[in-house]
């Protein structure tokens, strides 16, 4: 059974059974994809501009990568429902396409490996657990499956650099989307615009405690 009840820490879970989404949960979901999308499309030109920059030493560009895992961790911890992640980031991923994206097509299927990290990462813990803690396990995991990708799509290095990109992105993995998104959903909570949803209701009882 799930309900909004608060588990032994404190995450509020999701209404009614896991599978069964809400009209609203498929509306925000797809609103945090399109947002984190046009994000994504502003991020590519940042990323253009910073990277040049680690020509020192190339596998430190996976510190700027934390940015693009955000859409799934956000998603998760907002709907908690299995797919939440995977929806969020892939709508995300595809309006980065759309927009025009330096990586083409290869944004699809990076969006849907990144989903399948933070996926897993609350999957482990049964969709019940909605801490920071899970938030950075997932971009964490996020990260190192997309890194994983890269060195065989994209990255042309000896296995050091790659196993150092791997590293650096799972830092910005687990600090810039994992905790990170932790502190914008709780933001969102605090602005009231999550009223309906898990985390409104851990605000509210944390406000009465």
């Amino acid at each position: 059974m799930s309900t909004t009840s608060t588990t032994p820490r404190s995450s509020a879970l999701a209404r009614g059974p896991l599978g069964r989404w809400r009209s609203l949960d498929l509306v925000t979901a797809a609103v945090l994809g399109v947002a984190f999308g046009v994000v994504f499309w502003g991020w590519d030109v940042v990323y253009n501009v910073l990277s040049p920059g680690f020509g020192f030493f190339q596998p430190a560009k996976g510190l700027l990568g934390g940015v693009w895992l955000l859409p799934a961790v956000v998603g998760a911890l907002v709907v908690r429902r299995p797919g939440a992640a995977l929806f969020t980031e892939l709508v995300a991923a595809s309006v980065e396409y759309l927009l025009g994206s330096g990586w083409s097509v290869g944004v699809l299927i990076s969006g849907g490996l990144q989903g399948l990290g933070v996926e897993i990462a609350v999957a482990l813990f049964a969709w019940r657990r909605w801490g920071a803690g899970v938030a950075a396990l997932g971009g964490a995991l996020a990260a190192a499956l997309e890194a994983l990708y890269e060195a065989f799509a994209y990255n042309d290095w000896v296995l050091g650099w790659d196993l150092a990109y791997g590293a650096a992105f799972v830092v910005s993995g687990a600090v810039v989307a994992g905790l990170g998104g932790a502190a914008l959903v709780r933001a969102l909570a605090r602005a009231g615009a999550l009223q309906r949803f898990p985390a409104g209701a851990e605000h509210r009882a944390a406000q009465r405690a």
